[in-house]
């Protein structure tokens, strides 16, 4: 079901709409959305409740009237609110926004990428142990972060350039760090990974919370098939997304190294998310690697199934990929840049 959109009214439309947005009020704060339904209907009938947002502290209230809205917010706004544990409200009116192509329904989160019916998509739990992650935390620590605009990067191997969303081959970085070379030996004699690379380039990325990333394929001509994503003190969620063919153009600018995406968000799509806990390594191989979006939603709370988790202080991924040194191939030409110029 798709959450209706509020936003906020026009100056002197307030007093006319029966919505509330109210701040510091919600599950992220030990609040359902029935006990906030009862507390407010003192003041009139509720027709509902709704998370105005991501991060499971903010709602709307949604009255049957205008009026008792507005009774609401003058007894409640900056006051606590005794049906609520005495939390105190920030409240202001909200109104419906009218219906566009630009919202998107949540979608149901598998906690195994068996479930997704992805080809090419493996998640594999608890590849390294507690001792192992928190000696490569030590080891990045004692690295040189490269900042971006909302996250930190390290790049070893090969430097990736987010402007070109590329790398370049000739500047060769030197061999992976050697507190990786468990890592590529426990890849290598994995059974079940189904092709072996000699992977020779690896991003380090630290997510601070609320910050994800923007959905995007791995340029196909910049890396092999095979993308390996270890995630590290703290879970996300990854949301993957496949256009229709020839519904989706890309428009890719970068941002001090943000990539953002810009898809028509009024094609067609298909969405599938993935619960990524700590420790886990993800695989994007075949299909999954070269024709589905992958993107990490900018939340600090997750909602997996009916369990609402809250991100870390820091996620830390380590990326291992391949870099390709001829023209991509694959059989998804609509999503491949190697392709597309010939």
């Amino acid at each position: 079901m798709v959450i209706p959109r509020f936003v906020r009214p026009k100056e002197g439309d307030s007093e006319s709409s029966p919505n509330l947005y109210v701040a510091n009020c919600g599950p992220a704060v030990g609040l359902s959305f029935d006990t906030i339904a009862s507390a407010f209907s003192s003041f009139g009938e509720v027709k509902g409740v709704y998370a105005a947002d991501e991060s499971g502290a903010r709602v709307i209230v949604s009255f049957l009237e205008p009026a008792s809205a507005h009774s609401a917010f003058i007894a409640l706004n900056g006051r606590p609110c005794p049906h609520l544990g005495g939390r105190s409200l920030h409240i202001r009116h909200s109104i419906l926004q009218p219906p566009s192509c630009r919202g998107m329904a949540s979608v149901p989160v598998s906690l195994n990428a068996s479930d997704l019916n992805i080809p090419g998509l493996y998640l594999f739990h608890d590849f390294i142990s507690v001792v192992e992650e928190g000696q490569l935390l030590q080891a990045v620590d004692t690295g040189s972060w490269i900042s971006l605009s909302k996250r930190r990067v390290q790049h070893y191997g090969y430097k990736f350039c987010y402007d070109t969303r590329n790398v370049d081959t000739k500047q060769h970085l030197g061999a992976l760090p050697s507190f990786v070379s468990f890592i590529l030996e426990r890849i290598s004699l994995s059974p079940d990974i189904p092709e072996k690379l000699d992977l020779d380039q690896l991003t380090v990325n630290e997510y601070p919370p609320g910050v994800g990333l923007s959905p995007h394929i791995d340029t196909h001509s910049a890396f092999e098939g095979l993308i390996f994503s270890l995630s590290l003190a703290g879970p996300c969620i990854m949301e993957f997304r496949r256009y229709t063919a020839g519904s989706w153009v890309p428009k890719t600018a970068s941002i001090s190294g943000t990539e953002v995406e810009k898809p028509n968000s009024c094609s067609e799509v298909s969405r599938k998310a993935i619960y990524l806990p700590p420790r886990s390594m993800l695989l994007l191989s075949g299909e999954a690697r070269c024709a589905w979006h992958h993107y990490i939603p900018h939340h600090k709370i997750d909602k997996v199934n009916e369990t609402m988790i809250r991100r870390g202080s820091r996620r830390v991924s380590f990326t291992f990929r391949k870099v390709r040194r001829g023209p991509c191939q694959c059989e998804f030409p609509q999503y491949c840049d190697s392709q597309s110029q010939t």
